[in-house]
């Protein structure tokens, strides 16, 4: 019961956060949240007081996007742009991508995959290094990043629609649809995390349920704006202001006919994360966490967070927008 009334008051804090980006602030931290659950007692012991650390500063690498030009690609990867699922002309070893399409072409279109098994490595060896500080943060923003690869529309070039006279569709099935519908009614308990022998394999294995899912995202939105009887937009409350965002009935309908996935995806991403975690701290030769203290940021992670943070405030990123 604890739990429980812990949890219903995380989600309500997490719904008053920042704006939506990527799956959205509070999706994100949900995400995270979630995550330690589903580890064993010896990392359970270390990661749980500091869960709001890693709910927090889950949505770190989005707001790095407002400071670092070059921070957006490590969320994405338009996959689509290399074929047809199961995308085979696009190596899954960086080298050989690199070889063949060259890091700019790789950049421009994304690297998520990439990004996501050496913040992988950087982790593992942060537990390895037995330093606190750096194994937390690296902990929130894996997890920001592996959320991400769960995303139909970050593994598509029409990625908010813009292709397809679908502008806005992002937000809508990243933070609309979960933050309307998952407080008190989606199932987020996702059973215990598990090591993964390639942990390169099982997140480019999700990038490509990611990029085959893209299109069943964008089809249902379009067959459903043509057919919706009701509003689609509406002015609604959100943070004590009046915002223009999708109409709920609207987002309600769409969610309906995605069948769940969104949920699915949220679960998935929660399971994921972990499983990294604990993946990382094995392969570090599972060391006593006991043994560690300390504050969870440096002076050094402190200074980053607040420019960070100024950066998101100013509301211009740098480089492609999702939104």
């Amino acid at each position: 019961m604890r739990n429980t009334k812990t949890a219903l008051l995380l989600w309500a804090s997490l719904l008053t956060a920042l704006p939506a980006h990527c799956w959205g602030f509070w999706a994100h931290k949900t995400i995270n949240y979630y995550a330690v659950f589903g580890l064993p007692p010896g990392l359970l012991a270390f990661y749980k007081p500091h869960i709001r650390y890693l709910s927090e500063h889950a949505v770190d690498p989005d707001m790095r996007r407002y400071l670092v030009a070059g921070e957006g690609a490590h969320h994405y990867i338009d996959i689509d742009r290399y074929g047809a699922p199961p995308y085979e002309a696009l190596p899954r070893r960086w080298d050989s991508a690199r070889a063949r399409y060259g890091a700019d072409t790789l950049q421009a279109y994304g690297v998520v995959p990439w990004w996501v098994p050496l913040l992988h490595k950087r982790l593992t060896e942060a537990f390895k290094a037995g330093d606190a500080a750096r194994i937390l943060k690296l902990s929130a923003e894996l997890g920001h990043y592996i959320a991400d690869a769960h995303v139909p529309l970050h593994a598509s070039r029409n990625h908010n629609g813009q292709l397809s006279g679908q502008e806005g569709i992002h937000g809508l099935w990243e933070s609309r649809v979960p933050e309307l519908l998952a407080p008190g009614r989606w199932n987020f308990v996702t059973g215990p995390a598990q090591y993964l022998e390639r942990p390169d394999h099982f997140i480019w294995d999700r990038v490509v349920e990611s990029g085959r899912a893209a299109d069943t995202v964008l089809a249902l939105e379009r067959a459903l704006g043509a057919e919706f009887k009701g509003q689609k937009w509406s002015w609604e409350e959100r943070k004590g202001k009046l915002v223009r965002q999708y109409a709920s009935a609207y987002a309600r309908a769409y969610n309906d006919r995605l069948n769940g996935m969104v949920e699915r995806r949220m679960r998935q991403s929660i399971y994921a994360v972990s499983c990294f975690w604990l993946t990382a701290w094995i392969d570090a030769g599972q060391p006593d966490l006991g043994k560690l203290a300390g504050k969870a940021l440096s002076a050094e992670d402190e200074k980053e967070f607040e420019q960070l943070q100024a950066a998101w405030k100013s509301g211009v990123m740098k480089g492609r927008s999702e939104d």
